[in-house]
């Protein structure tokens, strides 16, 4: 992003939240005591070059989430990954719905490299991996049900693109009365002036938005038996 875009949205954010303010937004929901880590769409269509869904920055989000990813699992923090994956991309039966006449979603063949989550940021045997078809990763997907049945009370959401499936999760996240923790160097999208924007909206209306050193002093905080109910070993591997 360069530094006329970065001051002009500098002074609109000053002006904006100087009027959410007034109305009473941008007020904060703080940390709950049982996080999960769910990581948005961190698959190679978006992470890796020469995808249409390919995205800027990723080195950078990546490294964030490797050390996130080693904080909860050092806790035994539930962790989530998504991505999105078309079974039929052409014909009458396709399950890309109405989404593909907006967006290139053929490029997101189920079984395909592109929809692998990273392998820089590879999941772990026994973490849960959701493959969804809408942005949100709570849309018709068990999402809900599995935070819940784990005892979660708080999302940190890693991922891309912030201005679509991360935001969307995010949105779903406190409507289904999760604390959403947005992690600001751990997201992403293809246009930087989109991520900042997203950001700047979502904190005053859906989630909190923390640098990452603040998410990794409060996993760092947490008693690993006390305040994080993990799924057993077993339950783990069926998931």
């Amino acid at each position: 992003m360069n530094d006329d875009i970065a001051k002009a949205l500098e002074t609109i954010f000053a002006t904006d939240s100087a009027l959410y303010q007034s109305r009473g937004f941008q007020r904060r929901i703080g940390f709950g005591t049982r996080p999960a880590l769910v990581n948005v769409d961190l698959a190679n269509a978006w992470t890796r070059p020469g995808n249409a869904f390919s995205c800027e920055g990723m080195d950078g989000v990546i490294a964030s989430v490797q050390r996130l990813l080693a904080a909860a699992r050092a806790k035994q923090i539930p962790v989530v990954f998504t991505s999105t994956a078309y079974a039929i991309t052409e014909g009458p039966n396709t399950d890309m719905g109405l989404w593909y006449h907006k967006v290139p979603l053929e490029c997101l063949k189920a079984g395909s490299p592109d929809v692998a989550i990273d392998d820089r940021i590879a999941p772990e045997p026994g973490e849960l991996v959701i493959v969804k078809k809408r942005a949100s990763g709570f849309h018709g997907t068990p999402l809900a049900g599995y935070l819940r049945s784990v005892g979660v009370d708080t999302v940190i959401l890693t991922g891309v693109t912030m201005s679509a499936c991360v935001r969307h999760t995010t949105e779903d996240a406190i409507a289904e009365g999760f604390r959403p923790i947005v992690v600001r160097e751990a997201v992403g999208d293809r246009i930087a002036a989109a991520v900042e924007w997203n950001l700047f909206d979502v904190d005053a209306k859906f989630a909190d938005v923390e640098p990452l050193d603040r998410v990794l002093a409060y996993f760092d905080s947490l008693d690993t038996a006390q305040d994080v109910t993990p799924l057993p070993d077993a339950a783990r591997r069926r998931a």
